[in-house]
């Protein structure tokens, strides 16, 4: 199973991203958890929980570097939903670029 995180700014607008993408995934038959947390939330779960890729929502897109520091020594990649995906709510394109980003 591979775990998916999603972090915005308040972990509402991406709710809805998570539901789809896991409907995506349940179509492919891919074994997934997908959450999101706001971005106060996201390092404390970080802490607590392992994953293995973190999307970050187009309004939190300044926080990349940030992450991608944090994450580089464990091999988390870190990437920014694409806007016009994010905005149509596509899950099964965010999910591919998930997978991508996972080597899946």
């Amino acid at each position: 199973m591979k775990t998916i995180m999603l972090v915005c700014s308040a972990g509402m607008s991406t709710s809805l991203l998570v539901t789809k993408m896991e409907a995506a995934a349940k179509e492919e038959n891919f074994d997934a958890e997908i959450f999101a947390v706001s971005s106060t939330e996201a390092n404390n779960t970080l802490a607590e929980k392992n994953v293995d890729v973190l999307l970050l929502g187009p309004q939190v897109r300044f926080m990349q570097k940030q992450y991608e520091d944090k994450l580089a020594d464990k091999g988390i990649p870190v990437a920014v939903i694409n806007m016009a995906d994010y905005g149509m709510m596509n899950g099964q394109k965010v999910l591919q670029e998930a997978k991508r980003l996972m080597n899946q």
